[in-house]
């Protein structure tokens, strides 16, 4: 019996696939690198408590981005920890029809008490790829881990997020100082209707 020949486009696609994925993988490493321009590195808080910082988190306001457009308002994360020690993000907000639209990741902590986890919401069997974990980065976030501030290298994204739909108002201020003080522009913050 002959075996049928093998296509010979099979290896090219393959080929393809990997050079787009590392293409890709390179590309966000390069973007990463290149921190906001004239903007001094991007600090994070010293620590955190994983355990502590988990459970729901109600966002309050936000830079614009593209993964959110539909999104108007009741926006909230809910963490928590895994078997494998791993963080389950699911992400949900209001769409303007009524309905809530929901989003299911993973995060992990590279290094234990470290405040810059990798987030990611492909496919698990994308997972290998490097260029599918985003950089979360909790850059401000107060003693009683009622109100902290996410985002980035690039300082493209930023999240603020508070444990009740409701804000102190006296927080916030001190909150907005301090991002504006690491070079964030706060006019480009959008803020989040709550319930």
């Amino acid at each position: 019996m002959r075996l049928p020949k093998p296509d010979p486009r099979l290896p090219m696609a393959f080929a393809l696939a990997g050079a787009f994925c590392l293409l890709f993988a390179t590309a966000r490493a390069v973007r990463a690198d290149n921190a906001a321009p004239g903007a001094p590195p991007l600090r994070t808080v010293a620590a955190v408590d994983l355990p502590r910082y988990m459970g729901t988190w109600y966002e309050i306001a936000r830079y614009p981005n593209r993964f959110q457009k539909k999104c108007v308002g009741f926006t909230r994360a809910d963490y928590s920890i895994v078997a494998d020690g791993s963080v389950q993000v699911v992400n949900q907000c209001r769409l303007a029809d009524g309905s809530t639209e929901r989003a299911v990741g993973q995060a992990r902590q590279p290094d234990a008490a470290a405040p810059r986890l990798k987030v990611r919401f492909a496919p698990a069997w994308l997972s290998f790829l490097p260029a599918v974990w985003g950089d979360y980065w909790i850059i401000d976030l107060d003693p009683a881990y009622r109100l902290a501030a996410v985002s980035e290298p690039k300082r493209e994204f930023l999240w603020i997020l508070v444990r009740t739909p409701v804000v102190d108002a006296a927080l916030l201020e001190a909150l907005l100082l301090r991002l504006q003080g690491q070079g964030f522009d706060l006019q480009k913050l959008q803020r989040t209707p709550q319930q």
